[in-house]
């Protein structure tokens, strides 16, 4: 599946919207906040029911395409403010952090922001094409969802699968570094013959004294 053009995957089901709220103190207040502004991104605590992982857009794009490729798929995943967020296993934001530092194979990872307990995010709008009434206040930052949640208990990433398609997805994207051109050596410098210099001949007499 293409999670980039399949239409379906951004719509929130009532059990995506029912998970994704119980990740709030108060759930209940929470649901009734996006009845009311369905439009509004809201501010959600990880630790609880996920954490997030921020990655730049186009290092995201190949992310996924590796943990599709590769056959497990994602959790959900939204885009917001020009980065996308992987939710992943509640705790696996700080495993992952302490993975990318110490494996020395990971260091052509792009810096990731990690956001486990203590955390919290902004989502997108839970209803996705909801216009905002004029007069409602300043203009919502924008945000979509790409896999938006399905399910009261959906399928989150770990760690370690995550920390494996971050790898070959920069590994992939490492250039190719051309072969440096060889020149010809240079003769050693005990090699090396320097003209000698023309000395006048010497003048004898004519006549010895």
């Amino acid at each position: 599946m293409d999670i980039w053009t399949e239409a379906s995957v951004a719509n929130l089901t009532v059990d995506g919207e029912a998970w994704l709220a119980s990740a709030s103190d108060y759930p209940r207040s929470m649901r009734a906040l996006w009845q009311a502004r369905p439009w509004a991104p809201v501010v959600l605590p990880c630790g609880r029911a996920f954490d997030v992982i921020s990655m730049p857009a186009l290092f995201a794009r190949s992310v996924l395409d590796e943990l599709w490729a590769s056959g497990p798929g994602c959790g959900p995943v939204a885009a917001y403010r020009g980065r996308t967020l992987l939710f992943v296993q509640p705790g696996a934001a700080g495993r992952l952090r302490t993975l990318l530092a110490w494996e020395e194979w990971a260091r052509d990872v792009p810096p990731l922001l990690c956001h486990g307990l203590g955390d919290a995010v902004t989502v997108p709008a839970v209803h996705q094409g909801v216009a905002q009434p004029t007069g409602s206040g300043r203009g919502e930052a924008p945000g979509r969802w790409i896999v938006a949640p399905d399910s009261r208990e959906p399928w989150l990433p770990s760690a370690g699968v995550l920390l494996w398609a971050c790898v070959r997805a920069a590994r992939e994207a490492e250039p190719v570094r051309p072969e440096p051109v060889r020149s010809a050596p240079r003769p050693l410098p005990s090699a090396v013959r320097t003209p000698l210099a023309v000395r006048p001949a010497q003048l004898l007499p004519l006549f010895p004294a």
